[in-house]
């Protein structure tokens, strides 16, 4: 049989959002290309979609309904019939919603790596009529995104294509490399254009070639640098007065905090020299147009909603808007609006318990804050084994045998293997859907390429069938994927023209339409805050909106648990991440007489992580580095990263992954230590 091309969209979590090809020869997919014909794409994408073909046959795909029969977390499953499995599923939830109230269940999702009709659609509705907690997706860009929607109302950033026309770029808390591959020929461009390109994080993310300059700043510390950055501004004259009074409030609040905050003073606590600290601030003052990328690194702990306030209010101060290439660019998804709940019929929500998923493991664990206890949790488009703050508490809330766990997943994760049902999910090649793209300013259809493997369904499909089940009859359970497809591209609002629906099912992408072909801060573009100026004090700081809380000191090294060009999220760690390493600065592998490639042990108050060392002086002294992502196979121990971060909270809930502080030593020295899966 001749091979033949489909046409579709990445839903993965990552801010490029591509146009593919995917390549099929019967059921089978041959090869996943970028389009050559999307300016963004420009025909490469990532390795770890290219290798995607890896999961759709890979030995641990969930291909049919299962029951557990061994213990929890062993993995042991027996095959049943989807009537079967929604049964149980189906009277489970019932028992417990009678017993204990439809708040005893709790979903527990995620959609970074999803479109509009795999999660928060008929899942949504489902767990309406049910009655269930409602989740607090919290675990990624909340900080960010209060912040952002408080000071400017999520107004659209700079687009990847008008970083050519900068003078400057910082890239703040971000690494294109790694998890926004499309914005770095942009940035080649714009240096040999003559743009200068400044870094602000604790690793070296860009070749010394290809910036001006790096600021190593400590994990947590961006803050004090910022106001910083703020106070030598003023002091040299770099404030753009009049822009201030004709489009901001909220100044003298940032000014105060700033005042607090010399050069040296902000370098004692960022880890950044004072010199640099100057350097930057006039460079950044004195460039036009100058474009802060700022990324979701920066917000990974408790002053992370703080920090991105302070760093996105630069281009107010120093009058870096109104022109090409001017301003800041962070997430796009404001952009477009959808009421999915006006889509569904869902007139008003009921207001129901709303559980911290950052916070998994205390919600399993029980307690007075936790009325009526979680008997019930439905997991799908998420991991939470190998991705949820303090994991051993997790894991441990996952092995209760009176917590009936279903999952619906298309391998066998971390989490899967705690389940009393698993069900079997398509993946994005099997499936219909619909993706915004939260960086590129595009929106894409996602098409089928190949049958779904084995009995697999989708996320829409599943809970359609358990509705039936449950006897819930809401219209929307009964459309099809085509139908829902139709439904919300009408029903999406964007710069241009309505969607149109039959290109989207087709797997085609649209872009957006602004005045002068794309989007300019305070151009075309303004603040949508409820009286259209930017609010430089954002009330969702509260009352001590930028006080400095310096991170805890118990143990002498800061971790930090990043995206890599492996995994950006745990999709694909089945394949793509087989070794867990710990990244750290020679000079303090040295003290503790580490090796480059040694087992190791990373320890503090919460957990160890049994790994491997890789020395490398791209990560700053006192720092160290553990893939963001990883599965727990990875590890000798069965611990990741999150076995060693806290789960206590930042700004509007935001999870603190880079508030951990860990020790280091050979693995077989030192208390407590084993040579487990060596």
């Amino acid at each position: 049989m001749a091979s033949k091309t489909i046409q579709t969209t990445c839903p993965m979590d990552c801010p490029d959002t591509c146009a593919l090809d995917v390549e099929v020869d019967g059921d089978r997919v041959v090869a996943i290309r970028g389009r050559k014909d999307h300016p963004d794409t420009a025909g490469f994408i990532c390795s770890k979609v290219a290798k995607f073909a890896q999961r759709q046959e890979h030995v641990d795909r969930v291909l049919y309904p299962a029951r557990r029969v061994g213990p929890k977390g062993a993995g042991r499953f027996e095959r049943v019939g989807w009537d079967e499995a929604l049964d149980e599923v189906a009277t489970r939830f019932r028992a417990i919603a009678e017993r204990w109230g439809g708040e005893a269940i709790l979903p527990f999702h995620y959609g970074g790596s999803n479109g509009k009709l795999t999660d928060e659609f008929l899942d949504t509705l489902f767990f309406e009529r049910l009655g269930a907690s409602r989740l607090a997706k919290t675990i990624c860009a909340t900080p960010t995104k209060v912040v952002a929607e408080g000071m400017y109302g999520r107004m659209t950033g700079v687009a990847f294509e008008d970083f050519m026309e900068a003078r400057l770029i910082v890239i703040w808390g971000a690494n294109p490399r790694a998890s926004n591959i499309h914005l770095v020929p942009y940035l080649r461009q714009a240096r040999r254009h003559g743009a200068r390109i400044v870094t602000v994080d604790p690793r070296r993310t860009l070749g010394e070639r290809d910036t001006e300059m790096h600021l190593p700043v400590r994990p947590g510390a961006d803050l004090p640098l910022a106001l910083g950055v703020i106070e030598r501004l003023r002091d040299s004259g770099g404030f753009d007065q009049e822009f201030l009074r004709q489009h901001c409030d909220g100044l003298e609040p940032l000014l105060e905090a700033a005042s607090h905050w010399s050069v040296e003073r902000a370098a004692s606590a960022s880890g950044v020299e004072a010199d640099s600290i100057r350097r930057f601030a006039d460079l950044y003052a004195e460039s036009s147009p100058a474009v802060i990328r700022c990324g979701w690194g920066l917000e990974r702990n408790r002053n992370g909603g703080r920090a991105v306030a302070v760093i996105i209010a630069l281009p107010a101060l120093a009058g870096k808007f109104g022109v090409r290439g001017g301003g800041y660019a962070m997430s796009n998804s404001g952009t477009y609006k959808v009421d999915v709940p006006s889509i569904l019929g869902i007139e008003s929500r009921s207001p129901r318990r709303l559980i911290n998923m950052n916070q998994l493991g205390k919600a399993l664990a029980g307690g007075a804050e936790y009325s009526p206890p979680v008997q019930g949790l439905f997991v799908y488009n998420a991991n939470p084994a190998a991705t949820v703050p303090n994991q051993q508490l997790v894991l441990s809330g996952l092995a209760r045998e009176d917590l009936f766990t279903v999952v619906h997943e298309q391998v066998m994760t971390d989490t899967a293997r705690y389940a009393d049902i698993v069900l079997p999910a398509t993946t994005f090649l099997e499936h219909h859907d619909l993706r915004a793209g939260y960086g590129s300013l595009v929106i894409g259809g996602v098409a089928p390429a190949v049958a779904p493997a084995g009995e697999a369904k989708s996320n829409a499909e599943v809970f359609a069938a358990l509705a039936g089940v449950m006897g819930f009859d809401d219209e929307p359970f009964g459309w099809s994927a085509e139908t829902a497809v139709r439904r919300l591209a009408a029903a999406i609002e964007r710069p241009g023209p309505p969607l149109d629906a039959e290109q989207m099912l087709d797997g085609k992408m649209a872009g957006y339409d602004f005045p002068g072909a794309s989007p300019v801060q305070f151009g075309n573009v303004f603040p949508r805050t409820p009286n259209g100026r930017i609010q430089l004090t954002p009330e969702v700081l509260g009352n001590d909106p930028f006080h400095f809380e310096p991170p805890a000191d118990d143990f002498p090294l800061a971790l930090i648990s990043p995206a890599t060009s492996r995994t950006i999220s745990s999709s694909m760690g089945e394949y793509n991440l087989d070794r867990l390493d710990l990244t750290m600065h020679p000079d303090d592998a040295a003290p503790r007489r580490l090796a480059d490639g040694a087992p190791i042990r990373v320890y503090n108050g919460l957990g160890e992580v049994h790994c491997w060392l890789r020395l490398d002086d791209s990560v700053r002294p006192g720092t160290v580095a553990m893939p963001k992502g990883a599965w727990r196979k990875a590890s000798a121990n069965g611990a990741t990263a999150t076995a060693l971060c806290p789960d206590h909270l930042g700004t509007a809930g935001g999870a603190c992954f880079n508030d951990a502080r860990v020790e280091v030593e050979t693995r077989g020295a030192g208390r407590g230590a084993s040579n487990e899966g060596e």
